[in-house]
């Protein structure tokens, strides 16, 4: 009879992990998709409730989430005989949220997307080509074969 030694991971702690607390801002269906349409130049409330169907309350809930996390900032606005509004900007951490919708968008157009393709397509502005999520070490090394890659121990964590 063999015995299996038990996997490493399991000596760490997962208390601080920064994935369950980025999901704990993003880990919500609406609020990627409110991010979609940040992205594609949709910043005022009404746009994005008409465009996507979301539920009044749950849009003003993950906007205000957005914003209290510093994803999104307020700016007002204000058209001619109504009172003032905000739309919604991108901050800096924002936009470093654009390779993972990116990312998020590509596994959804290679699993899920309608027989005649994706709804959108993300190109870059300058040449007009797709762009693509990639892994890369820090010594510029794309990977491919995503086996490769080795969760260990960082510099924060700790023994359980």
């Amino acid at each position: 009879m063999s015995s299996t030694a038990a996997p490493e991971a399991l000596a760490w702690s997962v208390e601080s992990c920064t994935i369950g607390r980025a999901m704990e801002v993003l880990g919500e269906k609406w609020t990627i998709v409110v991010l979609r349409e940040v992205f594609s130049g949709i910043r005022r409330f009404d746009d994005m409730r008409v465009r996507t169907g979301i539920p009044r309350q749950v849009l003003t809930n993950r906007l205000a989430t957005l914003v209290g996390h510093d994803v999104l900032r307020r700016v007002p606005y204000q058209e001619p005989g109504t009172r003032v509004r905000h739309e919604y900007r991108l901050t800096p951490k924002g936009f470093d949220l654009y390779p993972v919708l990116i990312a998020v968008a590509e596994w959804g157009d290679r699993y899920l997307a309608e027989p005649e393709g994706p709804p959108l397509a993300y190109e870059h502005q300058d040449c007009g080509a797709a762009v693509h999520a990639a892994v890369r070490c820090e010594r510029g090394h794309e990977i491919d074969d995503f086996r490769q890659v080795l969760p260990r121990p960082g510099p924060g964590a700790r023994r359980r």
